[in-house]
C-alpha cells in the first residue's frame, strides 16, 4: 500500500518543475508592433519594439533613452492575460506627432489596453486628445 502511494508522489514531484505558474505562462521574448494610421497632416507609422515578459511583467524598449524616437512600454499582465501597459517616449519627428505644439524630442505618453494569449496578443493605444488623437492597434508576437 505504501509503495503504491509513493510512486505517484515521486512522479508528481518529478513533473512539478515543468509546471508553469500563471504569472510565468507568458514569459519569454516578444515583439510588439505599434501601427498608427495617418490622420490629417500627421504621418502614419509602424514601429517594432523588442520586448520581454518575465514573471508576468512586460517591458519593451526601442531606441536610446532620452533621444528622439525612444519608446518604453511597461506593465503587469494578469493571470487571465489582460494588461494595461504604460508607454512613454520622445517624439522622433514633428511629422508623426498629433499635437499642435509637438516638436522633435517632446515627451509623450499613452496607455495600451491589451489581451495576451500564450503566443500572441493584441491591444489598442488610447486615442489621446479626442479630435487630434487616433486609434493605433498594437500586436504582440512571442518570438
Amino acid at each position: 500500500m505504501i509503495g503504491t502511494v509513493r510512486i505517484p508522489m515521486v512522479c508528481a514531484l518529478l513533473l512539478l518543475p515543468g509546471v508553469l505558474l500563471p504569472s510565468e505562462r507568458f514569459d519569454g521574448k516578444w515583439l510588439a508592433t505599434v501601427t498608427c494610421p495617418a490622420k490629417g497632416k500627421t504621418l502614419g507609422y509602424k514601429i517594432e519594439v523588442p520586448s520581454v515578459i518575465k514573471d508576468g511583467s512586460f517591458r519593451g524598449e526601442r531606441g536610446a533613452a532620452g533621444e528622439p524616437g525612444y519608446l518604453l512600454i511597461e506593465g503587469k499582465i494578469a493571470d487571465n492575460g489582460s494588461a494595461k501597459l504604460a508607454a512613454t517616449g520622445k517624439v522622433s519627428s514633428r511629422e508623426y506627432g498629433t499635437g499642435v505644439f509637438t516638436t522633435q524630442g517632446s515627451d509623450y505618453s499613452y496607455n495600451i489596453k491589451a489581451q495576451f494569449q500564450e503566443t500572441h496578443g493584441s491591444g489598442e493605444r488610447d486615442k489621446g486628445l479626442g479630435v487630434v488623437g487616433r486609434a493605433c492597434p498594437v500586436d504582440f508576437v512571442k518570438q
